[in-house]
């Protein structure tokens, strides 16, 4: 049994369908990193259907601008009657893949727990996306980034010495300790399907992925090389070669010379002396931060933007979400693209041969007749009484596309 059993012919697939062209998902509508992790297999070519309940929907951004959206297409199901649930594990008899990140429990009150999924479709992989995971003390507790990466020890590196854990906006656990490992888990666990015929739980937490994010930190900490505390080490700011620095407009530049030969090229651009014996000694950092500071102080950040472009001196401009896009090497990687209006990063990583799928703005919930259409395609019987009744829903329209 094969993992994906709707890929076309290998022939069919178009140089920018994406590498998961054929893949089919299922995703409960939620926020944050279930919806990133749904957009990056979108992005990667999969067939993505989001399911929303009836009322408001999950995301409180207007649909035309949620990046996180863009990609797959939306049905409003009613899970609270039996004909809505009915309907959802239509498109999982079909499906390869289905991402839900409710509490534990949940889905399985609903009738569409692994249990219930596997009774259709044995193959399924189902992932979990939750911040505690399925187990543990705090597994049915309510939490938000913030708390999942200070339990791992992340947050508390992260920060000035003299003063309080700083949260890295929501990237280290929601969107990099959730969204990625959740992803990396169903591919995973879809491969080995494809050899076993049996579906399985991915239990992506939170704290379980960011924590190994920090694998690097505890070797470095158990080498004697890392000390516990904020702003004090290699990669946190704490050596004056690493951190970043005022230019004279107030805005920013990022230095990260940790090898002497970046240090010695940054230096000598700086119009500094580059002493090793001074990066040696932790008693003489203050005043070398304090030079180093000084020297970019003197100058804009264009001006030492122009002086340390192409250069080994490992310095870049700290530029702002607004004007990151113009970025004259992001332009030239088309690492941002405009979609409808909307500057957003485009798909990634990149693939040589298959390509990846091009970015499509997010669309409202679709139209009864649109979703008639999509349960009839994906193998839903009876989907026109489904929709009837109520189960299915959608705006009216006059002609299914």
């Amino acid at each position: 049994m094969t993992a994906v059993t709707h890929a076309p012919n290998p022939g069919d697939a178009g140089e920018d369908d994406g590498p998961l062209h054929g893949l089919r998902v299922v995703e409960l509508a939620g926020i944050g990193p279930g919806p990133y992790a749904a957009m990056l297999l979108a992005d990667m070519g999969a067939e993505v259907v989001r399911i929303e309940r009836p009322g408001p929907a999950a995301s409180s951004l207007p649909v035309a601008v949620d990046v996180l959206r863009r990609g797959r297409e939306s049905v409003v199901v009613d899970t609270r009657q039996d004909d809505g649930v009915r309907a959802v594990l239509g498109l999982v008899t079909g499906a390869d893949v289905l991402l839900e990140g409710y509490r534990p429990g949940v889905t399985e009150r609903m009738g569409l727990g692994p249990e219930d999924c596997w009774a259709v479709n044995p193959r399924l992989v189902y992932g979990r996306m939750t911040g505690w995971g399925q187990e543990g003390p705090l597994s049915h507790s309510a939490g938000h980034d913030i708390g999942y990466i200070a339990l791992t020890g992340a947050l508390h590196a992260i920060g000035p010495a003299d003063g309080g854990p700083v949260p890295p906006l929501n990237l280290v656990g929601d969107f990099g300790g959730g969204s990625l490992f959740l992803v990396a888990g169903v591919l995973a666990a879809v491969w080995e399907a494809g050899r076993s015929g049996r579906g399985q739980v991915v239990d992506a937490a939170i704290v379980d992925g960011a924590a190994s994010l920090t694998g690097m930190m505890h070797s470095m900490l158990a080498a004697g090389l890392w000390r516990d505390e904020r702003g004090a080490n290699m990669l946190d700011g704490g050596q004056p070669w690493y951190a970043t620095y005022a230019t004279s407009d107030n805005r920013w530049m990022a230095v990260g010379a940790l090898e002497p030969k970046f240090y010695a090229e940054l230096m000598g651009r700086l119009g500094l002396e580059a002493d090793e014996a001074e990066r040696a000694d932790r008693s003489r950092w203050p005043a070398l931060r304090a030079r180093i500071a000084g020297a970019f102080a003197s100058r804009t950040q264009e001006e030492w933007r122009a002086e340390f472009d192409g250069t080994d001196s490992c310095v870049a401009p700290v530029l702002p979400f607004a004007e990151a896009p113009q970025d004259p090497h992001l332009v030239a990687r088309g690492t941002f693209v405009d979609v409808a209006g909307v500057a957003q990063p485009a798909p990634a990583p990149r693939f040589t041969r298959s390509g990846s799928r091009t970015p499509r703005a997010p669309e409202p919930a679709m139209s009864a007749e649109r979703a008639v259409h999509l349960l009839t395609r994906w193998g839903v019987e009876s989907a026109a009484d489904l929709v009837a009744g109520g189960a299915v829903q959608g705006a009216a329209s006059s002609a299914v596309p």
